[in-house]
């Protein structure tokens, strides 16, 4: 009965999707169009941006406005120029500025967020098809952001590095930005003389918005459908298209009783375009010893927490394999293929002997697959192969239909594997100027050792824009849907949701920006349909200010029925049965534009039936603009009939930027649940563009018997590599 309903869902939106399609195609819109000037020399990399070369090609003279008021003229203009040669692409931008002392720029560490601050941030479609994109931004200190463009822009996939350099100069009355690009950092149509571009500024101390194409408060940069044309582009040479990048490792730690050990590790990757489209990748005796430590944190729920993926060799690329519309690590949701899976396993590193992977696309079809072997790990796992590819079929104007399938088990478990397809309609067009995504998926796996119900499947529909977000969605997951290389938090149930936010900007409040009126409504029951879960979640009350602050109250019912004992700490054991309560959130957030800024949240009321207090907190201080300071607190004080708990977790960062190539970052966790203390601290110096030295140093301690920190480990390790371009 389930999948003839599914089926109906489908039919329906394929008719709807096809009827809107029909009725889009016939649009046609003019796109903003610059020329790419050709660069032949003349001009100092330094960011002043005054060259001849630059004066003497096309520019973008202006940007638009899209917030505060959609389609104004801007505060202060902003010029945008670009040159290419075979090899590389240049921008030069100037944004004037009337009060320069004023500009809001705190970060110049690489791959800083930029989030509250001014910036400049451009994207490129390299295949012109309005679906991908490479995003980079640059602040005023020269902080430096890239990323990809996912789920068609909605989101950007922060974790991909490219090999570019930037630099940045402030006159009297403006800050400036002179940007250089290796095309081979980046994938790309063959003969395609015109890609995709978009450009937008911040301003932060205004909380404005100017951007080049698609000025609305519906739209997003990263969104490439509506980006503008870079025209021009000369015919690039990638060379014999191989990177070699040889590295190596010294190692030396130390645990309590135990003598030190020291170890050196080489590994190799080499990286090889095939055409400008297509990439391959193979990587050998592969060490992450420079990826920073998971984030610590509470879990007062039943089930796994999802931790993102830090190693780069499984980050670049990884868009590819995102599948289904509705399934992402948010709301710590289902995810058919989890990288995480590969080299670690139960909390330990499994050495990676080799892997080999390939992305890139074909006319419109876009494909990625990964093999890896790992080595055995003492006497708990043997020598394993595991590997993921996934096929997504662009359709309609911004569509897609996609299959996925993994194979390979970290347990070493045979006949392990996993198959899936996903369709996702979306248009940045419904309605004349509105986005609109409807999707379903369905996943289904096999192993050794699960006999029952081993299917997955799920339909969504999406409405996100600026004044009204409006999401529906319904999974099913099998008992036995289990696959080896994914996350799944939750079987053998059903899952409903239902969420509308209502976001006005008020005309007439004029020290409010913006409005968030939200609610969120989830039933989860068993596969027999008695209920496991529910919640409903309101915020009568959330607004952010002009100024940038942010005040938000919420209300949430819930339930939980347990069919089983749970232990949520350590000699507290809730008893079977249902449980219904009421939970409230006062939440209070500071503008970033300011040097100390912060965030400060408290959950209050009933749980499992007696009551719950869980308060965090986090600070940032910048005393000097290469100096950031960050704290975190959380804690959990429960009085329940069946025993009580306090949970506590602490976090300080401190982060030295000397400069936007060469920053210390120092991380310090304590929780007392385990009762450890965990120190993380990380150099990093870009001594070239394509070449790196890590230095990063652990330390952990732990209470002993007498209740006192006593020497746990600690570890010091030192990674040198550079790419070498053939």
């Amino acid at each position: 009965m389930m999948k003839q309903k599914l089926l109906f869902i489908l039919v329906t939106i394929i008719l709807v999707c096809h009827s809107s399609f029909v009725v889009l195609s016939q649009e046609t819109v003019a796109k903003p169009l610059l020329k790419t000037g050709k660069y032949t020399g003349g001009f100092h990399f330094d960011g002043r941006v005054n060259e001849a070369c630059w004066k003497r090609i096309d520019s973008i003279p202006s940007l638009i406005m899209v917030e505060p008021a959609e389609g104004a003229t801007p505060t202060f203009p902003t010029v945008v120029r670009v040159m290419a040669d075979d090899k590389e692409i240049y921008l030069g931008i100037i944004c004037y500025d009337r009060q320069p002392d004023k500009i809001v720029s705190y970060s110049k560490a690489r791959d800083s967020y930029l989030r509250g601050e001014d910036y400049i941030k451009f994207v490129f479609d390299t295949y012109q098809d309005g679906r991908t994109g490479y995003i980079f931004a640059v602040n005023p200190g020269g902080a430096r952001y890239d990323a990809l463009s996912e789920r068609h822009g909605e989101d950007e996939d922060q974790n991909w590095d490219g090999i570019w350099d930037a630099k940045t100069f402030r006159g009297k009355n403006y800050w400036s930005v002179e940007i250089r690009i290796p095309v081979r950092s980046m994938t790309f149509g063959k003969n395609l003389n015109t890609w995709g571009f978009n450009i937008e500024r911040r301003i932060q101390r205004l909380q404005e918005t100017d951007r080049w194409c698609g000025a609305k408060m519906d739209y997003k940069v990263a969104q490439v459908y509506v980006a503008g044309l870079l025209d021009k582009l000369p015919r690039f040479n990638l060379g014999l298209g191989m990177t070699i990048k040889p590295s190596v490792v010294g190692d030396m730690s130390r645990s309590a009783g135990e003598e030190a050990g020291y170890n050196l590790k080489p590994s190799l990757d080499v990286i090889q375009r095939i055409t400008p489209e297509i990439t391959g990748q193979l990587t050998i005796n592969t060490d992450f010893a420079e990826t920073e430590v998971d984030t610590r944190r509470t879990n007062l729920t039943r089930f796994s927490l999802f931790f993102p993926e830090k190693r780069q060799f499984f980050l670049e690329g990884a868009d590819i394999y995102s599948f289904g519309l509705g399934l992402s690590s948010r709301r710590n949701n289902l995810l058919p293929f989890n990288s995480r899976r590969i080299g670690l396993y139960q909390g330990r590193e499994v050495p990676l002997v080799a892997g080999g992977k390939i992305n890139g696309k074909v006319n419109k079809t876009n494909f990625g697959a990964l093999v890896t072997h790992t080595s055995k790990l003492d006497t708990t796992l043997s020598p394993t192969n595991m590997g993921v590819v996934r096929v997504k079929q662009n359709i309609f104007k911004e569509s897609t239909v996609g299959f996925i399938s993994t194979m390979g088990d970290p347990a070493g478990r045979s006949g392990s594997a996993m198959a899936g397809v996903d369709f996702t309609y979306q248009t940045s067009h419904f309605k004349g100027d509105k986005n609109l995504k409807a999707g379903v998926w369905g996943l289904y796996n096999w192993r050794e050792d699960l006999t029952g119900d081993r299917s997955a499947y799920g339909a969504s529909l999406d409405f996100p824009n600026d004044k009204w977000d409006i999401v529906a969605s319904y999974k099913y997951v099998g008992g036995q849907f289990n696959p080896s290389l994914g996350f799944v938090p939750r079987r053998g149930v059903k899952m409903y949701s239902f969420s509308v936010d209502y976001m006005p900007r008020p005309e007439k409040i004029k020290f409010i920006r913006q409005f968030f009126f939200e609610s969120y409504y989830s039933l989860v029951t068993d596969i027999g349909n008695h209920w496991e879960s529910y919640t409903v979640f309101t915020a009568p009350i959330h607004f952010r200010l002009e100024s940038g602050d942010r005040f938000e109250f919420n209300i949430k019912p819930a339930g939980e029925y347990l069919k089983e004992p749970f232990e949520i700490s350590p000699g507290v054991i809730i008893p079977e049965g249902g449980y219904n309560w009421v939970r409230s959130r006062l939440e209070m957030e500071t503008a970033t534009k300011r040097p100390v800024n912060g965030e400060a949240t408290w959950w209050f009321g009933g749980f499992y039936g007696g009551w719950l207090d869980q308060i965090e907190l986090q600070m940032f201080l910048r005393p000097f603009l290469w100096m950031i300071i960050e704290l975190n607190y959380e804690r959990n004080i429960a009085t329940l009939p069946y025993g009580d708990f306090d949970q506590s977790l602490f976090g300080g960062r401190l982060q030295l930027n000397f400069s936007s190539d060469m920053q210390l970052s120092s991380y310090l966790q304590y929780d007392n649940m385990s009762g450890s203390i965990g120190a993380n601290t990380r150099f990093r110096w870009t001594f070239a563009p394509k070449g790196d030295l890590f230095i990063v140093y652990n330390h952990n301690m732990a209470k002993n018997i007498e209740d006192r920190f006593a020497f746990e480990s600690n570890q010091l390790i030192f990674k040198l590599n550079y790419s070498f371009w053939l």
